[in-house]
């Protein structure tokens, strides 16, 4: 009996391993929109950093409850962000902003080319909400983070879009932080970073 029990038990982890499939992401329609500020938000700062790579990994002909179809389960995902695409959306003042951010007072890019988002945990929440816990890395310094992922299909595109805030001073990025002030100035920069994540694939069959 127990011998059945544990061929059983082999048999259906093989069935998971096998059905699990990574699908490359469409990087002309997957973005990362980014928004600084300063500590009263009062001016902010709009852009966008592009992905250089990255995929889903999807399930492949497993139905993982009857609520949720098989190709419409998201397991995992790897991401790697080109930080040398920064760029500047708002008009105001682009090649200096852009300039300094690249440089070692915030990322570092000529040193820190990529930064990378690694999906370490997902949780179902409903048929088209993603609880998702990652590891984001920027300037080799990694910290988890926790957000929500909305997905659905569309006009036969495959669409991911999340929204969520880091604290910068978490991945050395100090340049005029409010913790290295004892008074509270104007011009001070938030410590926080917004960010707005789109990911998309050509069809839903391929991803």
């Amino acid at each position: 009996m127990k011998k059945i029990i544990s061929l059983a038990t082999i048999i259906c982890f093989t069935l998971i391993t096998n059905a699990q499939k990574n699908f490359e992401i469409d990087m002309a329609k997957s973005v990362v929109k980014w928004t600084g500020s300063n500590l009263f938000k009062y001016n902010k700062h709009y852009g966008t950093v592009k992905f250089k790579k990255g995929h889903v990994t999807k399930s492949n002909d497993f139905i993982i409850s009857p609520f949720l179809k098989s190709n419409d389960v998201i397991l995992g995902g790897y991401f790697e962000i080109d930080m040398n695409s920064i760029a500047n959306t708002d008009g105001k003042y682009n090649d200096m902003l852009v300039g300094h951010l690249k440089n070692q007072d915030f990322f570092d890019v000529e040193k820190y080319p990529l930064a990378t988002i690694k999906f370490t945990n997902v949780v179902h929440k409903n048929v088209d909400v993603i609880r998702v816990k990652a590891e984001l890395t920027i300037k080799n310094i990694t910290n988890e983070i926790t957000f929500d992922m909305k997905y659905k299909v569309l006009d036969g595109r495959y669409q991911m879009h999340s929204k969520f805030i880091i604290d910068r001073t978490k991945w050395g990025i100090k340049y005029e932080s409010k913790d290295l002030f004892s008074g509270v100035k104007d011009d001070i920069i938030s410590d926080t970073i917004e960010f707005e994540v789109t990911i998309e694939c050509f069809n839903a069959d391929k991803c």
